[in-house]
């Protein structure tokens, strides 16, 4: 099984200004600005690519252009949950025949279902693939907390499953993860990447890919060649963007300001898909945090060079 470490990025999933429709080509330029800073990865379709407002006929454009557009330069992982066990095999079998590296996948949501039906969900999925799953733990959004004990369950039960995003705010979980797995889990931190790297995490999902993804690729590889305090100054400034952005309505916060940032940074992906707040709407409350955002990231780009 390819290993995965290291920084991947949730892409937005960019739509064309007056249409909303599928706008493949600021995909493409997208998925280049990764590779070109040495992003060892991205996730499609994960919540900053609103996958619940894309149909399953652009789900399915969306991987073949950007399976075929990367080529093997990075690893493409896509999201393929869904609240229905049905769906998300099909989501995940159409992603391993389009040639994806592999899936994140999240307990089926809304119904907070029990942890027996969480496996059943899981072991379904991994009945139709062969490919390499992380599984993702975010509460807050799926309303289902999985237990660092019933990780290690899932990672001993099914060989798909070897990493996992862990999304609760609680970092005690990465080291009981491990525990619990029998070092099998591979956990990549959904926040604070600095202190997670620390109690053993190894990768880092992020939404910030999307518009500084020269710092969120080089934050992982100053940690994971230990270079503690360098990566420490790049993760003040990143933290310094996110308290920005979460100032804001948490439902529209990184997919309409990935969006307008990936844009400023010369990448043009529209906006969001309703029920969202489009930045636009946002009005002047969207161009004031994002005129304060700027010089953030000038001077975390200006770092890079430093910590290198």
């Amino acid at each position: 099984m390819k290993p995965f470490a290291g920084s991947y990025g949730v892409l937005v999933t960019p739509f064309t200004e007056q249409e909303q429709e599928l706008d493949i080509e600021a995909l493409k330029g997208l998925l280049d600005w990764q590779i070109s800073c040495g992003s060892p990865g991205v996730i499609l379709l994960g919540t900053t690519g609103e996958f619940l407002t894309v149909t399953d006929s652009e789900r399915t454009e969306i991987l073949k252009s950007s399976v075929e557009h990367v080529a093997g330069r990075m690893d493409v992982l896509v999201g393929t949950m869904n609240a229905s066990t049905t769906s998300a095999m099909r989501y995940s079998k159409e992603a391993e025949d389009l040639g994806a590296d592999g899936l994140m996948i999240l307990p089926p949501y809304y119904y907070t279902p029990t942890e027996s039906e969480i496996s059943k969900y899981y072991e379904s999925i991994c009945k139709e693939v062969s490919l390499p799953i992380m599984i993702y733990n975010n509460p807050f959004t799926s309303n289902v907390d999985m237990s660092a004990k019933f990780v290690g369950q899932l990672t001993k039960e099914f060989d798909n499953i070897r990493y996992i995003k862990e999304a609760s705010m609680d970092l005690g979980r990465i080291p009981d993860i491990i525990e619990y797995s029998d070092g099998l889990m591979h956990v990549f931190a959904g926040e604070r990447v600095v202190d997670s790297y620390l109690l053993g995490a190894t990768g880092y999902v992020n939404p910030y890919a999307n518009y500084i993804p020269e710092a969120s690729t080089e934050i992982c590889n100053l940690l994971a060649a230990g270079h503690i305090e360098q990566a420490r100054r790049l993760g003040q400034l990143i933290a310094k963007i996110d308290h920005i952005i979460a100032q804001g309505h948490p439902t529209y916060g990184h997919q309409c300001y990935s969006k307008a940032l990936a844009a400023r940074r010369g990448y043009p992906v529209g906006d969001v898909r309703p029920p969202l707040t489009t930045f636009e709407e946002l009005g002047t409350e969207g161009v004031e945090r994002v005129g304060a955002i700027m010089p953030l990231i000038a001077e975390l780009n200006s770092q890079l060079s430093v910590s290198a």
